[in-house]
């Protein structure tokens, strides 16, 4: 009996020092692993693609991923090749006056439309939209995706250029804290209108 109780403290005694009582590469704890290696880029992915999926029932969860990868971590990518180290003005002013070759929030809008292009996406429409289009803030330019067929401000802003270096802000375009968004092509025959009357002397 003695021998018995001494085996079974001996064993408690090994489970408490070593903590092996339930070993991390156990298969019961998947979630657990996963969650220890995620990065954050893999978490603002996961996230984004289920915003894009909350779009509408007809989201193709595939195509919710690969938008959401490329929304995310390609942005990265294009801050390395354009030597993006500042904030998104200070870059701005070294874009325009010749010593950064891109980083304006038009580039940004550009070349991720250009890569969601390479997506050939079905369930998932794309828009260009404008903020301060009419005012003496600067002017803003961004991507947003929404559901097929869906109207622009049903979507999602997907802005690599407002927090800096390439890191990707989204959000509804009806909730976006700072921009009014509006229609890129509705702001260009804005343009074209006001052109014409300044033209005219009017």
């Amino acid at each position: 009996m003695k021998q018995m109780i001494l085996a079974i403290s001996l064993c408690a005694l090994t489970g408490l020092a070593t903590g092996c009582t339930m070993p991390k590469t156990d298969a019961s704890m998947p979630n657990l692993a996963f969650s220890e290696q995620q990065t954050p880029e893999a978490a603002k992915v996961m996230a984004l693609k289920a915003d894009l999926l909350a779009l509408g029932p007809g989201v193709d969860p595939d195509e919710a991923q690969r938008v959401a990868e490329v929304a995310v971590m390609e942005p990265l990518e294009w801050a390395q090749e354009w030597n993006v180290e500042d904030p998104p003005l200070l870059h701005n002013m070294k874009v325009n006056h010749g010593l950064r070759p891109r980083g304006l929030c038009k580039d940004w809008a550009d070349d991720l439309q250009v890569a969601m292009w390479g997506l050939n996406l079905q369930t998932i429409d794309l828009h260009r939209a404008i903020a301060n289009s009419r005012n003496i803030k600067l002017e803003h330019s961004v991507l947003i995706v929404s559901a097929k067929d869906a109207a622009m401000e049903q979507g999602i802003v997907l802005d690599p250029w407002r927090q800096g270096l390439g890191r990707l802000w989204w959000g509804p375009v009806l909730e976006d804290p700072r921009y009014h968004w509006d229609a890129r092509e509705e702001v260009f025959a804005w343009k074209r209108e006001w052109q014409a009357r300044v033209a005219e002397g009017g």
